[in-house]
């Protein structure tokens, strides 16, 4: 039962930053932007015995490996010197994707009215996945739209990402 424990709370976080996440991302994000791109995102966890810190970044002109690099590049000196982090861990710079995680109240304001996907760990109407319009966001709940109004209670959300229309991209080629 003590291995379980910290594992359930650990995929208990859901979509609130920790903080060390906010402490690196309030440290990383003026050297990333003289990079010419956003931080979108940062996440440390845990897979297998290994530790990664992901930083995700974006572009409104995409990101391509060589800005990865370039960001890589600004932010190793800064991270070893700050020792945020005790433990050995991999770093990973990457785009922040087509079809983008949503932590942040910045990332649902700018979302309202696209698609997403929201997991959750209770179910509601029977149902952990729920997709639909983003309609509004506040502090405490997100409202989205598939057929019918559903309030979501942020502390239930796990994860929530972005959908990309991949048939309005495809009609939009064929034209």
């Amino acid at each position: 039962m003590e291995i379980l424990f910290p594992l359930f709370e650990f995929c208990k976080k859901g979509i609130d930053m920790t903080n060390l996440e906010k402490k690196i991302k309030d440290c990383l994000e003026p050297i990333i932007k003289k990079t010419d791109v956003e931080l979108y995102d940062v996440i440390y966890e845990k897979e297998g015995k290994n530790n990664y810190l992901r930083i995700f970044i974006d572009s409104k002109d995409g990101i391509d490996i060589n800005k990865c690099e370039e960001v890589n590049n600004a932010i190793t000196n800064v991270l070893d010197e700050k020792d945020f982090i005790k433990n050995e861990y991999f770093l990973e710079v990457s785009s922040a994707g087509i079809e983008k995680r949503l932590r942040e109240e910045v990332h649902f304001n700018d979302n309202i009215g696209n698609n997403i996907e929201v997991h959750t760990f209770k179910p509601i109407d029977k149902q952990r996945v729920l997709i639909g319009t983003l309609l509004e966001n506040n502090a405490n709940y997100i409202i989205i739209e598939n057929g019918e109004k559903v309030i979501i209670e942020k502390s239930n959300i796990s994860n929530a990402k972005t959908i990309y229309d991949w048939d309005k991209e495809l009609k939009g080629k064929e034209k």
